[in-house]
């Protein structure tokens, strides 16, 4: 065999390996978003059937003109109430989350300071301990400060939950910015506050819908806490009052499911509108 068909034939060989790998990383990934979606698939099918069509067919495409689902949970369910309890609780801890978030790693990560590597370690602590360990503790300290059956006893609780894994997204990401536009402001007069908020803050925004989004969806679907603080059901978040439309007897499956659907809509149209920021922030990285 001469040179040049060798050369060939192992061409094509690694053609062919590169194509067999390429296509079995195919299948993966179509399997891996087939499994993914199909539950979220079923849920928004179900919210459009009655029960009975639910146990009949629950992999049929249902009749999406059937609305009465949705009109029932709108009108004569407290849905809307725990939407909105849901959207106050998880706004405000996520306001508060990401600015103390941010203002603590951009000073652990641009000043150095004595006790700066404790302060950081003391964060990162916080995510080996899950908080629920602490769950009699935190019940009598929200007695004690007369916040139970409160909303702020759940906004404190997930800000603290938060701290740590936004701290240590946000440190890695602003220790990786240059330090002359911090050096270029100075020379212009700017002070230190102008800095972290006018030039900084733009730059690290990619890191910030990341924290985010690592935020905001364990905090939207929380049902443990809201269950231990919470006892008025006009106070009640989304994962909790959901467990209301579930009788002891019987339960309007097709009601439950549409409220279920209707909860995960906020979540997903979140992600979807910053989900270019998230991948920027993901592969900010990854090239020099």
């Amino acid at each position: 065999m001469s040179d040049t068909s060798a050369n060939t034939y192992y061409d094509r060989r690694g053609i062919l390996a590169s194509l067999g790998r390429d296509g079995l990383l195919q299948i993966i990934l179509i399997a891996n978003t087939v499994i993914m979606l199909a539950p979220i698939i079923i849920m928004v099918f179900s919210a459009f059937k009655t029960t009975p069509q639910i146990f009949q067919s629950p992999f049929g495409i249902p009749d999406f003109s059937q609305i009465g689902n949705f009109l029932k949970i709108w009108n004569e369910t407290n849905f809307l109430r725990y939407l909105l309890n849901s959207f106050v609780v998880t706004g405000a801890s996520m306001v508060l989350i990401l600015t103390l978030g941010t203002m603590a790693a951009y000073a652990i990560g641009r000043y150095s300071f004595a006790g700066s590597g404790f302060v950081l370690m003391f964060f990162l602590a916080g995510l080996t301990l899950p908080l629920k360990l602490a769950i009699i503790p935190l019940f009598m300290l929200m007695r004690d400060l007369s916040i139970l059956n409160n909303q702020l006893s759940l906004i404190f609780v997930y800000t603290a939950m938060g701290l740590p894994t936004t701290v240590f997204i946000m440190t890695g990401f602003i220790r990786s910015l240059p330090n002359e536009l911090e050096d270029a402001a100075r020379m212009d007069g700017a002070s230190e506050a102008r800095i972290m908020w006018s030039i900084m803050l733009p730059l690290v925004r990619p890191a910030m819908v990341i924290a985010g989004i690592q935020n905001v969806v364990p905090i939207w679907n929380d049902f443990f806490f809201p269950l231990v603080f919470i006892q008025n059901d006009n106070l009640k978040t989304l994962p909790q009052g959901l467990t209301t439309f579930m009788g002891e007897y019987t339960t309007d499956w097709g009601v439950l499911f549409s409220g279920l659907t209707l909860s995960a809509a906020p979540i997903i149209i979140i992600y979807i509108v910053l989900s270019k920021q998230f991948i920027a922030g993901m592969t900010s990285g990854a090239v020099k």
